[in-house]
Parts: structure tokens; sequence; C-alpha cells
């Protein structure tokens, strides 16, 4: 099987998923923008060609295929980074190349449209409504009421995402925007945020994971002293995430999702009613993958590259509690000194399972472009219980300085 991938080396987990398919046999052939000297040791080691192209050149792009395609025989086309998904659909419709197509691709790109279809299909999501112009989401705004969430129609994750709660709020964050071409206006969900993530085969879920935020995605942009926690719970019988694994099979269905990773954000509200957020046809970001492998004791990677070339995986099994925990140092600057760690690690021993921080004078990264932040701590633990603690003490008495 000859399957090309698309960025194979960025970000910085797609070299780990190239990885992934040639450890299953597959040859891979990559295909990026990344100069080939630059591309991480996994990707490179796991690649037997490299195009390297202009992936926003869709020209240039097909024609190096073409060009490649009098050589070796294409047999798939994978990509796990969102910005190019649209493009790998192109990409199999030109070649008749098996996989999603333009139209199968698209509402999980347009936010919009992936609303419009499960709202046709009876699933919960949040009032909402796209926006072209400033005149369009004040009226969207009327029509919703507040408190509102305002985000690109075509975004990832929480970027260029604002909570309005009035009219003076509104006016404040529409300058910000002006840079996006469309957006939707969103009812405001209060509630626990978590994921519910898949992945998936032959229009079958072959795993699946859930993970609590710590707090909610966009407390976390909004505050610089937070540090975000994810928590992959082990247990997925327990009463309070049923409704969303519920919901997660009935969004795939309407959606007919068939193959590869799917990192779904859904709400589940006070008084127990679960809301749709928004699904990826991707794997989650934040490192969240490397967290199930900490919680399975497996290589969730090469799960996924087992699933989409051979249509079966290797079953996982959850054995842990795991959580992450990013840190944001305090101050400008250059990474200093810390505080807190040694203590921490002391008491929790084996229990913490990674520790990859900046180093000291390492420049501090600007946490508002990453939710990775200055550095992770991943801990993980049979009981629930356990796990909640240990990110809690970590989020409050391990600290970066920065300086």
């Amino acid at each position: 099987m000859n399957v090309v991938m698309i960025s194979p080396g960025y970000p910085a987990e797609m070299a780990y998923f190239t990885r992934g398919l040639a450890t299953i046999g597959a040859t891979v052939i990559g295909l990026g923008d990344q100069p080939p000297h630059l591309l991480p040791a996994a990707a490179r080691e796991s690649l037997t060609h490299y195009e390297h192209v202009s992936l926003t050149d869709e020209g240039a792009v097909m024609a190096a295929l073409h060009g490649l395609s009098r050589h070796v025989r294409i047999d798939q086309v994978e990509c796990l980074w969102e910005p190019y998904m649209i493009l790998a659909a192109h990409i199999r419709e030109a070649f008749g190349l098996p996989g999603m197509t333009i139209e199968q691709t698209v509402p999980f790109r347009d936010k919009e449209r992936m609303k419009q279809v499960l709202d046709a299909a009876g699933i919960r999501t949040p009032w909402h409504v796209a926006a072209t112009s400033v005149a369009a989401v004040w009226e969207a705004a009327e029509r919703i009421g507040f408190p509102l969430i305002v985000k690109p129609i075509a975004g990832a994750g929480s970027a260029d995402t604002y909570r309005v709660d009035s009219a003076a709020e509104l006016a404040d964050v529409l300058p910000l925007l002006a840079h996006v071409p469309e957006v939707s206006v969103e009812e405001f969900v209060d509630g626990e945020e978590l994921t519910y993530d898949t992945i998936c085969a032959n229009g079958h879920i072959l795993f699946e994971h859930v993970s609590w935020y710590r707090p909610r995605p966009l407390q976390m942009r909004m505050h610089e002293w937070v540090s975000p926690v994810s928590i992959s719970l082990r247990d997925l019988t327990v009463p309070d995430v049923q409704g969303g694994r519920e919901m997660g099979a009935a969004v795939q269905q309407a959606l007919g999702y068939q193959a590869g990773f799917t990192h779904m954000e859904w709400y589940r509200k006070h008084d127990g009613e679960v809301v749709f957020g928004e699904i990826g046809a991707r794997p989650p970001g934040g490192r969240m993958v490397d967290l199930m492998n900490y919680a399975t004791d497996g290589d969730v990677y090469v799960g996924w590259a087992e699933a989409v070339v051979h249509g079966r995986m290797q079953e996982l099994e959850r054995r842990y509690n795991a959580g992450s925990i990013f840190k944001r140092a305090k101050g400008l600057g250059r990474i200093s000194h810390s505080e807190g760690l040694d203590r921490l690690l002391a008491e929790y021993g084996d229990s913490v399972v990674l520790v990859d921080l900046l180093p000291p004078g390492a420049p501090r990264r600007d946490w508002r472009s990453t939710v990775v932040g200055d550095g992770a701590v991943m801990v993980r633990h049979p009981e629930f219980q356990r796990v909640v603690e240990m990110t809690e003490r970590f989020a409050a008495e391990f600290h970066m300085y920065a300086g």
C-alpha cells in the first residue's frame, strides 16, 4: 500500500502518525511544505520519498503528484491537519482514490454546514447563525440573545473564539474578528465540556475515548494564569458520559464518517442535557493522543494507521485515568526557574509519567497561540479521584517563571 501523507512532519504529532503508517507496513510518501532537513526524525526516517511543495498552491501539488504517479502507484491519501483536508479530498477525486470526498469533508470544516446536517438529523446543537458582516453579527445576536459565542466557521480549536455577555462586549470583540471572513454566532451552553474521540474503519468505531476539560477551553484561552488540564477517563460506562457517547455515534452516522480519527467536543449541562459542540475528522491536539497512550499503555498512532490501511486495529485497554497539565510561565522573556516541582514529584512518584518543560534560558512561548504553553506534566492512576487531585495540585502548586 502506497500512502501519500500530507504534511508528514507538521504539526509535531504528525510525525508519529507518519511513523505509525510505516510501522504497519505501508510505503509512505510525504507531501509537505517543510524543507526536508526540517522534518522531524520520526517523519524523515519513515518516508520512502518526500515531495517538497507549497500546500497552498493546489496546482503545484497536483503537478507534483501527477509526476510521481508516473513512477509509483498511489493507493491512498491521508491528511490529519485540518487546513488541508479539503486539498486531500481534491486529490482523492482527481486520482479516483478511496476516502472522504469534498462533499463529505465540507461539513467537518464548515461549522455552520456541520450544524445544519446535525440539526436535520435531530441532534441537539447550540442555536446558531452564520454571519459574513458586522450587521449580520448584530442581527444574529438579537435573535440568539446574550451570552453568546462568536467563532470562525472554519476554525480549529478555540482560536478567535469569544464569549460575549453584552452588546458592549460584542462591540469590543468585532474588531478582533475583522480578519475572519465568516463567523458562527452561537448560543452559549453553560455546562461541563468534554470530548468524544474515536478511531473508525468501515463505518465502525474501533476505539473510543472521552476526556474532560478543566476549565473549559474558552476559559483556558482567556486567562493567562490558568494551567489547562485534560483528564482521560478510564471508565466510559459511568452515567455522566453516556449521553455524549450516544450523541457521538449519532453524529458520525449523520455525517457518514467511515475511516480515521474523529475529535468531537460536547457539553453536559447541569440538568444532564447533552449538547453537541463541534467535530473534526482529525485527532485532538494538545498532546491528547499521548495522553491516550499513557491511559492504555498502547500506541494509538499505530492503531490509527492499522484502521485506515487495514480496516482493523488491535484492541487498546483503558487501564488508567490520565491527566495532562500545561504550564504557563509567569513573567516575560526567557525561562528562569521553577518552584514546587520536586516536592510534587517526590509525593506522586511513579504516577507522574511525563515531565516535558522548556529548559532555563529558552524563550517563553506565546500562551495565546499554543495550548501546550511552556511545558507539560502528565499523570495517571487507576483511581479517578487520585488523578483529579494530582492535576489540581500540579496546576496550583507548581510554577514556572520567566524574566
